[in-house]
């Protein structure tokens, strides 16, 4: 099975005062494609794996590979580059910059690493389409709901055709209709072979997805998270299902 993303004995240690160790030897193989939902009570460190495996904090011990990239081995750049190129996020605040309209907004990232600007604006467009929001190009965060708001940020996070989008928290500022709305979205992404990866502290969003971590106590408590044809795999299909949301 192709692994997207493979990360043997992670370790965490956030030092202010005193150590505390937020991950404390993760194991975990994401395959290409899956729609995997990581979940856990306040300070499990849930939302610090994420930022781990995406590489948006260094680790303090272990591997991880990202489509075969060793994060750790990159200077800090290299890093901020790689993800920019290869990686896709949305997060619980929309992060959407108020004095852009919606295209503008989604074509920022492909802006940033040099593509050119026509080509830019036509992806920002057809990705738009692809979250049903076409229509509301050329409107402003303030003129959007919360949903539209967020749809524009699964956007932002797909222009570039990222080969992970790593998701925290994604539907927790919408209501009810609107996180219905976002979750089918990421499904249908998913089914068009989007890898997706999400913290969620909702037991109904993480039964959305096709495989669920539980975390505790900076360990994935629900098995071993290396799947069945890994050299190191032991057990491990997890089923998806429940869960609860510094670490985190």
């Amino acid at each position: 099975m192709d692994q997207i993303v493979r990360a043997r004995g992670v370790r965490k240690v956030y030092r202010s005062g005193s150590e505390v160790e937020a991950l404390k030897g993760i194991d975990l193989d994401i395959p290409r494609g899956e729609l995997l939902a990581i979940v856990g009570p306040s300070g499990s460190g849930k939302t610090t794996l994420l930022n781990c495996l995406s590489g948006l904090e260094s680790i303090d011990g272990g591997e991880i590979l990202v489509d075969g990239e060793n994060l750790a081995a990159l200077e800090d750049n290299d890093r901020t580059d790689y993800r920019a190129r290869s990686m896709g996020f949305v997060f619980q605040a929309f992060n959407l910059l108020p004095v852009l309209s919606a295209v503008e907004n989604v074509e920022l990232p492909l802006l940033l690493v040099g593509t050119a600007s026509k080509e830019a604006r036509a992806r920002a467009l057809e990705t738009l389409n692809l979250v049903g929001l076409s229509e509301r190009a050329g409107h402003r965060p303030e003129q959007l709901s919360g949903g539209e708001q967020q749809r524009v940020a699964v956007a932002r996070s797909l222009v570039h055709r990222p080969a992970v989008v790593w998701a925290d928290e994604p539907t927790g500022n919408l209501d009810s209709e609107s996180t219905d709305a976002v979750m089918a979205l990421f499904r249908r992404l998913n089914d068009e072979g989007q890898t997706i990866v999400m913290v969620t502290h909702n037991p109904q969003i993480a039964a959305s997805a096709a495989r669920t971590v539980r975390m505790r106590d900076g360990r994935i408590e629900n098995g071993n998270a290396v799947v069945a044809d890994s050299p190191e795999a032991e057990t491990v299909t997890v089923p998806p299902g429940s869960g609860e949301g510094e670490p985190r």
